[in-house]
């Protein structure tokens, strides 16, 4: 059975690249808001289990206000994936957890992709995965650099 996995997150943080790393497609990606501006789908073998990988435009918050943040909130909503990667950007944490705290609040499984982490300590900025776990009530964080 196939398992449908939601890349989520603010405009411009690195979802379409990391779509790109996780299956292998080679959507245009641009360092601009709104680059994406319809959910884009590709697949993933782990194993014996097929995944679908779905890159949403990007969104600030589920409370929707562009047809992009329509599209995004509606899929996740509507289709209800397996689980929401929410690809934040480790250099600007506090705009992008408000929509990491709406996906969590809907009850599906989260895991948040802290990217840009490189860009990050390059700035100073020291963020402890474990101590963001915690906050966020447990759920995985895992630190990505979306162009390796």
């Amino acid at each position: 059975m196939t398992k449908t996995i939601a890349l989520a997150g603010n405009p411009n943080v690195g979802k379409s690249t990391l779509f790109n790393a996780l299956t292998g497609s080679h959507q245009h990606v641009g360092n601009w808001p709104g680059k994406t501006v319809e959910k884009k789908e590709g697949r993933l073998q782990i194993g014996d289990q097929e995944i679908l990988v779905v890159d949403l435009p990007g969104t600030y918050s589920l409370t929707a206000y562009s047809i992009e943040e329509i599209i995004a909130r509606d899929y996740i909503v509507n289709n209800k994936p397996d689980a929401v990667v929410a690809v934040v950007n480790a250099s600007n944490l506090d705009r992008n957890l408000y929509l990491v705290t709406q996906l969590i609040e809907l009850g599906i499984p989260v895991i948040v992709a802290l990217n840009m982490t490189d860009v990050a300590r390059r700035r100073g900025i020291a963020i402890s995965l474990k101590g963001l776990s915690e906050r966020l009530g447990g759920i995985p964080v895992v630190e990505t650099v979306g162009n390796r």
